[in-house]
C-alpha cells in the first residue's frame, strides 16, 4: 500500500458514512473500522470468547453476539470497563485494519473510516490527511434519534463520550460541512476535495 492515506472521522450523526460512500464511488479503497468492530463482536466473531470471559455471559445475547445495549450502558457508567473493552478490541481491529488496507491496488488512496480517530491519539502518524465531517450537535441528535429510535438524552450521552467538536476540527486537514446542505451539494464538496488531494484522477 503506497497510495494516499486518509483518516475520515466525524461525530455520530455527522454523515461520515455518507461521505465515505461517496469517496468509495470516486475510487478510494475504504477500510471501515466500525464495520470491523461489528464483525468481531457478531455471533461467531473473534472477540466473542474474550468478551464472555472478561465481562461474563450476560453480555452475550441469545444469538451469541455482543449485547450492544447492555455493554453500552456498562461502559457509559464505568470508565474502567470501557478501557477493558478497548484493550480487548483495539488490537484485533488494528490487525484486521492493516490486513484490509493491504488489499488496495498500488497507488490507490485508502480511506480509513474511524469514528474515534481523534480519541485514539495514534492515527495522526498512520495517515497523510485527516478529513472531518462536521455538523452542529443539535443536528447530530436529531439525525440519530430519527434513525435509531434512541431518546435524545441517550444520543447526548454518546456525543459526550466522543471527542468534542472543537477537538475534531483542530485535528482536521480538511472539513466537510454537512449541515444545511443538500446531498448533491455535499457530493460536489467531496468531489472537489478529492480532486485537490488526488489529482491523478478526474
Amino acid at each position: 500500500m503506497n497510495g494516499l492515506r486518509i483518516g475520515l472521522t466525524g461525530g455520530i450523526g455527522s454523515g461520515k458514512s455518507t461521505v465515505c460512500q461517496m469517496l468509495a464511488e470516486l475510487g478510494a479503497w475504504v477500510v471501515d473500522t466500525d464495520a470491523i468492530s461489528r464483525e468481531l463482536t457478531a455471533a461467531g466473531g473473534a472477540a466473542i470468547p474474550a468478551i464472555a470471559e472478561q465481562f461474563g455471559p450476560a453480555y452475550i445475547d441469545a444469538d451469541g453476539a455482543l449485547d450492544r445495549a447492555r455493554m453500552r450502558d456498562l461502559v457509559f457508567r464505568d470508565p474502567a470497563a470501557r478501557r477493558r473493552l478497548e484493550q480487548l478490541l483495539h488490537p484485533l481491529i488494528g490487525a484486521e485494519t492493516v490486513r484490509r488496507a493491504a488489499l488496495a491496488q498500488p497507488g490507490q488512496p485508502v480511506v480509513f473510516d474511524v469514528p474515534l480517530l481523534v480519541e485514539s491519539g495514534r492515527w495522526r502518524t498512520l495517515v497523510d490527511r485527516i478529513l472531518v465531517v462536521d455538523c452542529r450537535p443539535e443536528t447530530q441528535v436529531e439525525r440519530v434519534t430519527r434513525r435509531s429510535g434512541l431518546q435524545p438524552e441517550e444520543v447526548e450521552r454518546i456525543i459526550a463520550q466522543q471527542a468534542t467538536r472543537a477537538q475534531r476540527l483542530a485535528a482536521a486537514d480538511a472539513v466537510l460541512c454537512n449541515d444545511g446542505v443538500t446531498l448533491e451539494q455535499l457530493r460536489e464538496d467531496v468531489a472537489t476535495l478529492w480532486r485537490a488531494w488526488y489529482p491523478a484522477r478526474p
